[in-house]
C-alpha cells in the first residue's frame, strides 16, 4: 500500500491574515456536545471551560472564500447563553452575538439592515443556530493581540460588512479592497506578583490533585407586498432553492 501525497494541498503559512483585511468568509459550526434551546441545535453548543461558568458558546470556524488569502482559516466563539447579565436579566454576550448573526444574514442575502418589510423579516428567522452553518458573508478581519504572552495573536472578526457599505459592493464584485488596520493597542501585561518569601509559605503535607446559503445580488429594497406564509416544517427562506 502506498500514500500519494501529490493531491494534498501545500502546507499553509502560519502568518496571520493582515489586520484590516476585507474578505468574503464562510462560517462552519463545530459541534461542542451540549444541546441548545432548539431541536435543530442538539449537541451544537460548547460549554465554557472556566470553573463555575454557565456560558454556552457557538464554536465557529471561518474560511476565506476567495482572493489572496483564500482557504485561510481562523476560529471564534460566540456566547449564546449565560455570562454577565444586563439590567433586564438578559445575557449581554448573547445580545452581542445575536446582533452579529443578524448582520451575517443581511450581508449574505444583500439585505438593507433598515429593511423591515415582511419579506425581509421572514429571511431573518432561524429554526435554530444550526441554520447559520455554511453562511457566506463579507467581513473585516482583525488581528487580536494576545493578553497572555504564552499565546500567539489571533485573527478574529472585526465586524460584518453590510450591503450598504462600499467595501461590500467591491468584495462581492471581486475588486481589491485596501486593508484598513484597526491599530488597536496591545493590552498591557499583568504586573508580576512578588514571590512569597520562603519563611512565609505554608507547609503542606501533600499537593491537591488537579441554509445552503444563496449568493446575494444587490441590496434588497423594502418589499411592497406581503409574502406568502411559510409552510410548517420548511427551513428558512434563504435555505430553499
Amino acid at each position: 500500500m502506498t500514500f500519494d501525497m501529490n493531491d494534498v494541498e501545500p502546507q499553509q503559512s502560519g502568518d496571520l491574515i493582515p489586520d484590516g483585511t476585507f474578505a468574503r468568509l464562510v462560517m462552519t459550526l463545530r459541534k461542542g456536545g451540549t444541546d441548545g434551546s432548539s431541536d435543530a441545535d442538539r449537541g451544537l453548543l460548547k460549554a465554557s471551560n472556566q470553573p463555575g461558568s454557565d456560558v454556552l458558546m457557538l464554536d465557529a470556524e471561518f474560511t476565506v472564500a476567495e482572493g489572496p488569502h483564500a482557504r485561510r482559516k481562523f476560529w471564534q466563539n460566540f456566547t449564546v447563553q449565560g455570562g454577565k447579565l444586563d439590567e433586564l436579566g438578559q445575557s449581554i454576550g448573547w445580545k452581542i452575538s445575536k446582533s452579529t448573526f443578524r448582520a451575517m444574514i443581511d450581508s449574505a442575502l444583500g439585505l438593507n439592515p433598515e429593511d423591515m418589510s415582511e419579506a425581509a423579516k421572514v429571511k431573518r428567522v432561524l429554526r435554530g443556530l444550526a441554520d447559520l452553518d455554511g453562511i457566506s458573508f463579507v467581513a473585516k478581519i482583525q488581528i487580536e493581540p494576545s493578553r497572555n504572552p504564552a499565546y500567539k495573536d489571533a485573527n478574529k472578526l472585526d465586524h460584518v460588512v453590510l450591503p450598504t457599505a462600499p467595501e461590500w459592493q467591491k468584495v462581492m464584485a471581486g475588486e481589491p479592497v485596501p486593508a484598513q488596520p484597526s491599530n488597536k493597542p496591545r493590552p498591557a501585561a499583568a504586573p508580576a506578583q512578588p514571590a512569597t518569601p520562603a519563611w512565609g509559605q505554608p507547609q503542606s503535607a501533600s499537593a491537591p490533585a488537579a441554509p445552503a446559503w444563496g449568493a446575494p445580488t444587490a441590496p434588497a429594497q423594502p418589499a411592497t407586498q406581503t409574502p406568502p406564509a411559510a409552510k410548517p416544517g420548511n427551513g428558512p427562506t434563504w435555505l430553499n432553492p
